[in-house]
């Protein structure tokens, strides 16, 4: 910060200056604040870049006149607009038009930092994140013969802390998945590479020799002018106003036009790239945008020898708040003891947009046709821009990104939370609270809690139950014997803002134990649930699942599209199923139950003509299944109805050897093998009410599920648990599932199976009804993956010693690496670590059972390796015998 009346000041008197002012909160240690209507943007500053595109007249008027038509309309000129406009161009898009309500780069990316890494604990981020470099230090130069601003310094990442190290060891092992250098180095390594650096309180660092930084308006101005020579259009000084919006003959809104203080542009779609003015843009259209703007900062100091730090001027921005980035100086100076003595040359504090969940707000808004996102990107903005941008223009011509792109759908979120305004305001404050925090396997949030109950919690809580939260749901995660109930209590924002912190309680101790790479201290209690269920039984709380019927003249119609599996089978069965996209990847894996239909309406089944189907899917996708099924009915026009219930209907589920006899004593049914098969339905009555049971399992056991209208809940699962009282019947969590799911070898969505993993490539060829004639959404991407080989297959592996593992390991086969873990856990009936990974041939063929099972396997976990078994099945139960009662 420049002091009133003086040229320059150093970190040290700047942090004398500070100490005098109230001290900050913990809370706002990573300098971010939240805007406030009175933040207003002071004069102009000096920022480290040596041009802008800012002119010192600004003109009149947009830059070019309007076209009357666009295929496309991009609103924002930052990063994501200009790396989202040029990937539509590189398509062939033509007609795309950009518009900037001032100059490109204006809003937030003009002060970004520019920094550029290329590892982070997702692997759908490293992919990402490599495009991003790609596009800035090699393909925007080669197209256009501009330097762009890249500069390949390297990243150095700092591990005050061994789980921080552990971390970083994770990541090294991630990116030999991904030919990514990088290095684990000692502090006596460390200080050799970087003499300045104070390295007596560290563990270590993480050395990334080809990351580097880019200049954001250099960027900006290439991939403008490489998407303008491809036939795009980008307007400068011209504001949106409006988004006109038609309803069709089906009621389905769409995208008509884009409003402007100087004419409309008709158009069918729109992408929303506003930055931190997303959600003024979305209010135009009717769409909600769940994000919240907060002051985001650094300081730019004089010239230090060794590093060359140069000038350029600059847009609008906030006074930085010294009382909150006193930490950051003091941490500096400690951390690089030259900076006592060096000047402040600049300060840059501006807005950034943060979101619930600190992903990425993309794809195409449930409630408008044809509106996409391109926002909220949580100061990640210009590094993950170039992949994003790909994806994004992907998802508007093809209708679905290249990548696996759920986690920065914005249809990932229940709509009853995307206006949601506590829930917002609460996660997005948290996600940026720990913005720089370790990730760890088994992290809850504080913030946004108990939206979502169903009517078991309360019951559940006071039985010891520790929650998992899931999209605002409250899901059991496991349950703690004899340790008294643990709580979520309201957020306390970090003793923020006015708010008391929560010195102790409950739920907050048991979290911090999940604050590990190793096994946590309540390892051995999941262990007891899953054995349990082996032995005996359990009782798993799933009321959090989603709950749809599919229902009307066309329904058949459309569960034969929607729908990999034949579904068309007699009322009464129940058929596993995955639905697929246009490129043969996975949406979703889910049940569905034939219906017979009725005039009379019930919680447990609509009233309908034609044909119905009940379906069961996850309750973490519940919105993302809502929304695809309800696209591609808009798409082909099938006269039917999606009902969604998920709120109505509660749902437990009974697994284990002695299932059978605890529920023939509270159904009114015979569970006979014979009388109720597996993959059967019933409406049955359990201790007197009317529920819907399914003979399924997700853990590989005789077992079923208690489909229960939200008031007979409480009832029927006390009446389940005083009839397995001596049967040994416990509950169990999700944790639990975790751990039996894949020791039996069932597949986890979005884990083992994504957006883009076909079901071949998985293992479940058997979910798709390729045998018959019958025409499927991605039939035809499956077929030509048969006929070509498949690329890459899922394949399960067994570590015998007791080593925890999380996914993101690297497969190593006769020493190459061919893959990394999607999904490990710890399997108590086999007492073996499992982990499941797609392997590829590094030859580049197809990957044949020959292939797999001719390979000597190790999985490295944090750089030390684990001799593997590759297996083709199973290792639990490989025959299926328990499922049907064969014990």
């Amino acid at each position: 910060m420049l002091m009133p009346g003086v040229p320059m000041a150093s970190l040290n008197r700047a942090l004398c200056v500070a100490a005098t002012r109230p001290r900050w909160s913990p809370a706002c240690s990573l300098g971010l604040r939240p805007l406030t209507s009175g933040a207003v943007p002071t004069t102009e500053k000096s920022v480290p870049y040596q041009r802008t595109l800012k002119q010192a007249q600004v003109a009149q008027g947009p830059t070019r006149p309007l076209p009357s038509t666009a295929n496309v309309v991009v609103i924002g000129g930052g990063s994501l607009g200009c790396q989202t406009l040029y990937h539509l161009a590189k398509l062939g898009v033509s007609g795309a038009v950009l518009l900037e309500r001032e100059r490109l780069t204006s809003g937030t990316t003009w002060h970004t930092a520019g920094l550029l890494w290329q590892l982070r604990p997702s692997d759908v981020e490293v992919e990402l994140l490599a495009h991003t470099r790609r596009v800035v230090s090699r393909d925007l130069e080669e197209e256009t013969g501009l330097h762009t601003g890249w500069i390949q310094n390297g990243g150095l990442f700092i591990a005050s802390s061994r789980q921080r190290l552990d971390e970083y060891k994770r990541l090294m092992s991630l990116g030999k998945a991904y030919g990514v250098e990088s290095h684990v180095l000692s502090p006596a390594e460390t200080k050799a590479l970087y003499p300045l650096m104070n390295v007596d309180d560290l563990y270590g660092t993480l050395y990334v020799p080809q990351d580097g930084t880019m200049d954001p308006a250099g960027t900006c101005t290439t991939l403008a002018r490489a998407a303008t020579a491809r036939g795009a259009q980008v307007i400068e000084n011209c504001p949106v106003t409006g988004i006109r919006v038609r309803t069709d003959d089906f009621g389905v809104r769409r995208v008509a036009a884009v409003e402007t203080e100087h004419g409309s542009i008709q158009t069918p779609c729109v992408v929303n790239c506003a930055g931190v003015w997303a959600g003024a843009v979305g209010r135009m259209a009717g769409v909600k945008v769940p994000l919240v703007a907060m002051h985001h900062a650094y300081v730019v100091t004089e010239r230090i020898e060794g590093i060359q730090v140069s000038d350029k001027f600059a847009f609008s921005l906030f006074d930085l708040d010294w009382d909150v980035f006193t930490q950051h100086i003091e941490g500096a100076i400690n951390r690089v003891p030259v900076l006592e003595k060096t000047g402040v040359k600049s300060t840059v504090c501006g807005p950034e947009s943060f979101t619930p969940d600190h992903k990425p707000l993309m794809g195409e808004a449930p409630e408008l046709r044809g509106f996409f996102l391109g926002c909220g990107f949580n100061s990640a903005g210009m590094m993950l821009g170039g992949g994003c941008g790909q994806e994004l223009a992907h998802w508007i011509v093809h209708g679905r990104p290249e990548k696996d792109m759920y986690g920065y759908d914005i249809r990932r979120f229940h709509h009853s939370l995307t206006d949601h305004r506590r829930w917002i305001r609460e996660r997005s404050h948290e996600s940026y609270a720990k913005n720089y925090s370790v990730v760890f396997p088994h992290d809850e949030p504080l913030a946004g809690r108990n939206m979502r109950r169903d009517p078991l919690h309360e019951e559940l809580l006071a039985r010891g139950c520790v929650f998992q939260e899931r999209h605002g749901w409250e899901r059991p995660g496991w349950f703690n014997p004899g340790g008294g109930t643990a709580p979520v209590l309201p957020y306390d924002y970090y003793g923020a803002y006015g708010h008391a912190a929560h010195e102790d309680h409950a739920y907050g101790r048991l979290l911090q134990d999940e604050y590990t790479f190793d096994f946590p201290p309540h390892h051995d209690v999941i262990k007891k649930e899953c054995l349990a269920c082996r032995g005996a039984a359990a009782v798993f709380n799933m009321s959090y699942f989603g709950k749809f019927y599919l229902v009307g003249l066309d329904a058949r119609r459309a569960a034969d599209w929607l729908f990999s599996a034949d579904v068309s089978r007699p009322p009464g069965s129940t058929v596993y199923t995955c639905m697929l996209n246009q490129r043969g990847g996975t949406e979703s894996d889910l049940t569905v139950s034939r219906l017979a239909p009725g005039t009379q309406a019930s919680a447990l089944a609509p009233a309908f003509e034609g044909d119905g189907y009940y379906l069961a899917v996850g309750g973490a996708a519940a919105q993302h299944n809502w929304s695809h099924i309800s696209t591609v009915l808009q798409d082909h026009k099938f006269r039917c109805q999606l009902v969604d219930s998920s709120e109505d209907l509660g749902m437990i589920s009974i697994q284990g050897p002695a299932s059978r006899a605890i529920l023939q004593e509270v159904l009114d049914a015979d569970l006979s093998n014979e009388a109720f098969p597996f993959s059967t339905h019933k409406l049955v009555r359990a201790a007197g009410h009317l529920v819907r049971a399914m003979r399924l399992s997700f853990v590989g056991e005789l077992g079923w599920e208690l489909h229960i209208p939200g008031p007979s809940c409480v009832p029927v699962y006390q009446a389940v648990m005083a009839a397995g009282a001596k049967h040994g019947l416990v509950n169990a969590g999700y944790r639990a599932i975790d751990s039996l799911s894949i020791e039996k070898g069932y597949r986890h969505w979005h884990s083992d199976l994504r957006q883009d993993d076909s079901p071949l490539e998985a293992g479940l060829a058997f979910t798709c009804k390729l045998k018959s004639a019958i025409p499927f959404l991605g039939r035809e991407a499956l077929e030509r993956q048969r006929a070509e080989g498949l690329r890459r297959r899922l394949v399960c592996f067994t570590v015998d010693e007791k080593v925890p593992m999380f996914g993101l390991e690297a497969i190593w086969r006769n020493g190459q690496v061919v893959g990394h873990i999607r999904r490990a856990d710890f399997g108590f009936a086999i007492d073996k670590t499992l982990a499941y990974g797609y392997i590829r041939d590094p030859s580049g063929g197809p990957v044949s059972l020959d292939f797999v099972k001719s390979g000597d396997y190790v999985l490295e976990r944090m750089g030390v390796t684990y001799p593997a078994r590759a297996h083709l099945k199973s290792p639990f139960d490989p025959d299926n015998k328990r499922v049907k009662g064969l014990y």
